[in-house]
């Protein structure tokens, strides 16, 4: 009697909990006005700032990129990837700037360079250069995160 008062009082507390699960930073689905907030603000903020800030828009245009090339909207995706190349560059200049969130940077790099390496993988023969060229800035603005993360 006691063993199934205890497995009622379990099936009943587990039935109430919700799943968990993890999250990633996907969980979100960024959209141009989001995105245009973003650059806004990292155009405007502090030095220390800006290389976090940078990488949430990259990795934020490049999940945008994904959507619209998965959606068959090959333009908007192109153009998205060639403005990820400007802000990588931009990452790549505020690298010295002796940074707030470095590692978190860096992370979001390495994620932002997973996702461009399977859209790589998607993209049609005549649209792999350009998915390839940003894929090289990002891994170079994620390799140069990494080795500031590793100096301090």
């Amino acid at each position: 009697m006691r063993t199934a008062f205890l497995m009622a009082a379990f099936f009943a507390l587990g039935s109430c909990l919700q799943p968990l699960r993890a999250s990633s930073p996907d969980d979100k689905s960024p959209d141009q006005q989001a995105i245009d907030d973003l650059e806004a603000r990292a155009s405007q903020a502090q030095p220390r700032d800006q290389c976090f800030l940078y990488a949430q828009l990259v990795h934020q245009m490049t999940e945008l990129s994904v959507k619209q090339y998965a959606a068959g909207n090959v333009e908007a995706a192109n153009s998205l990837l060639r403005k990820i190349q400007t802000f990588a560059q931009k990452i790549h200049l505020s690298l010295a700037n002796n940074d707030k969130r470095l590692k978190n940077a860096e992370i979001l790099l390495n994620h932002t360079a997973f996702r461009l390496n399977e859209m790589l993988h998607a993209t049609d023969f005549q649209d792999r250069p350009l998915v390839q060229q940003t894929l090289a800035q990002v891994n170079q603005a994620q390799s140069e995160a990494m080795m500031d993360v590793f100096k301090k």
